[in-house]
């Protein structure tokens, strides 16, 4: 997918591939941009999430030995930098962790990615979620895709398909990790994802069940999904997006998965890939529900799930509810993100709705 990022996706110092850290200023994204040429990404905003939007405390906790070291102890509060090594390459990540939580019970985990030409750092700076985790409780995790754009399919994106990356492997590595150190409730692990960080989002829920919800903006489905387990969905989109268009086929950087940064974005339509989501929950009819420029369809499906669609129809390839940034915007004639809603509260939210139901 395309590797251009949304408004306000650079970041001052964001960490690097994950083989060496670059810094990120507005030249050396510029350069990036124009030649990665895969789906880009925004920045999400502030708005406070609803108060019931925090995790409740755990209950039946086993009582922890005085004497054996704390769940968690090693997993610093505020933001941290880690590396792991996945198929002998060194992957790098970021990792928030609010201090108001404790880790002495099961905590939530979201697992943000990038869109392309961004980075963990980039991301964990735009969109919010740490000011979401720390109004929610819950840990946040951005792993950096190699060269900055993440293997969503076989044809897309950029290096990491010339280079045979599996970054499905690569985030089940990291979310089991995490659950080595810190006390992760599985029925609540979720991932969110813009762009090409969307696809991949989506390639994870195709090919495995490792995650109670996800929550992706302004992508597609890349590739094939044969047989995939349930598995809630909210899917938020720029009716004017070009890279990732609501039609489906083939966005405006779409190079046919050939050259040195392969790009295939050939989505199906939108209305078709929620309804293939909605087929696999086994939901209900949906209702739908206008609001100015934005339009829900939100229908329940079997054992709690559900499958969500929000469109914005004056909003293009963007996080809704980003931090605007002029110069980038003015680089890459973008319009600033639409501020008709928030899209990291609208995805918290929906996720704090809907973990794992029992004994899924």
């Amino acid at each position: 997918m395309p590797l251009i990022p949304l408004s306000g996706e650079t970041a001052v110092g964001q960490p690097g591939t994950a083989r060496r850290r670059v810094p990120s200023r507005l030249l050396t994204l510029s350069v990036a941009l124009v030649a990665l040429t895969v789906a880009g990404c925004t920045t999400p905003g502030d708005q406070p999430p609803p108060d019931d939007a925090r995790p409740s405390a755990s209950t039946g906790a086993s009582q922890a030995d005085p004497g054996a070291p704390r769940p968690g102890a090693d997993v610093p509060a505020g933001s941290s930098a880690h590396t792991l090594t996945v198929d002998g390459q060194e992957r790098t990540y970021r990792l928030y962790r609010p201090a108001s939580v404790d880790l002495t019970g099961p905590v939530p985990l979201v697992v943000m990615l990038h869109g392309a030409a961004g980075t963990g750092e980039q991301a964990e700076e735009a969109y919010g979620w740490p000011e979401q985790a720390d109004r929610g409780g819950f840990v946040v995790a951005f792993p950096d895709g190699v060269k900055r754009a993440w293997r969503a399919s076989d044809l897309c994106c950029g290096q990491p398909v010339r280079q045979d990356v599996d970054d499905v492997a690569f985030v089940e590595a990291l979310v089991g990790e995490l659950r080595d150190r810190m006390p992760v409730d599985p029925a609540r692990t979720y991932v969110s994802g813009i762009s090409n960080g969307g696809l991949l989002a989506y390639r994870l829920a195709c090919d495995t069940d490792l995650f109670a919800a996800v929550g992706v903006v302004a992508t597609t489905l890349a590739g094939e999904c044969p047989s995939p387990k349930p598995v809630s969905v909210l899917h938020i989109q720029g009716m004017r997006d070009q890279t990732m268009p609501v039609r489906g086929g083939p966005g405006k950087r779409d190079n046919g998965g050939t050259g040195r940064n392969p790009v295939k974005i050939d989505g199906p339509p939108l209305t078709e890939l929620i309804g293939m989501w909605r087929d696999v929950d086994d939901c209900a009819t949906p209702e739908q529900n206008v609001d100015g420029p934005v339009t829900r369809s939100t229908t329940d499906c079997a054992q709690g799930r559900s499958v969500d669609l929000v469109t914005i129809a004056d909003a293009g390839h963007q996080w809704p509810g980003g931090k605007p940034n002029s110069r980038v915007e003015q680089l890459l004639g973008l319009e600033p993100p639409s501020t008709a809603l928030d899209a990291t509260t609208e995805i918290w939210t929906f996720f704090h709705a809907h973990p794992r139901p029992a004994g899924a």
